[in-house]
Formats: C-alpha cells, structure tokens, sequence
C-alpha cells in the first residue's frame, strides 16, 4: 500500500498527537478516542498504522472537541507544512465542455 505524501515528511508522527489527545482527553483507549472523535475504530488505527493521513475533516472534529488551534493539532503531529497543494483538478474553473457533460448526465437522472 503506497504512503501518503504527509507521511515522507521526517517530522510528521500522528501518533505523538493521537497520545496527545487521549491524555488531554483522559481517554483509556482508541476505541474511547474513535467514539469521542465520531469515527469508527479503523481510521485511527490507519492513522496510527500510517496507511491513513489524518485528513481536513478529522482535524476540525479535533478542533471542535479539544478547543485547540488547528496550526497547533498540525504541529503535534509534525505537520510543518506552510502551504497547501490542491490536486490539478481542484481549483480549476470549469470549462464549457465539462459544463455540458455534467448538464447532460444531471438530465438523464430525471
């Protein structure tokens, strides 16, 4: 299974922020970590696994339950990163022709 590019960063360690929070949280486990942060089991154990980045969402849901910054989340884990790459389909305007394709298949759904 390929990694992702977050994990080919030498600081980068979910782990120390998954810690982080089950003793901020004075949680016993992943389980009561994945209940709390309202994922299921797996994804933090893929995250630990390194086989899952911990994704935008996840980190807002982090955000939310522990009242800290995300700039802080992001270096618990060893995410130095300053700036973000969107994939070449992101962010780009929409031509005509994609238009119309997108037009035609909401069209035949009716």
């Amino acid at each position: 299974m390929a990694e992702h590019a977050l994990s080919s960063q030498e600081s980068y360690n979910p782990n120390h922020l998954l810690d982080f929070l089950l003793e901020k949280m004075a949680l016993k486990n992943d389980a009561a970590l994945s209940r709390k942060l309202e994922v299921a089991p797996p994804v933090i154990s893929k995250i630990r696994h390194r086989r899952l980045p911990i994704g935008a969402s996840l980190l807002i849901r982090m955000h939310e339950v522990t009242g800290m910054t995300i700039r802080d989340l992001r270096d618990l884990m060893g995410d130095r990163r300053t700036k973000y790459r969107l994939s070449d389909a992101q962010g780009k305007p929409k031509t005509s022709e994609n238009v119309g394709n997108v037009q035609q298949q909401a069209g035949s759904m009716h």
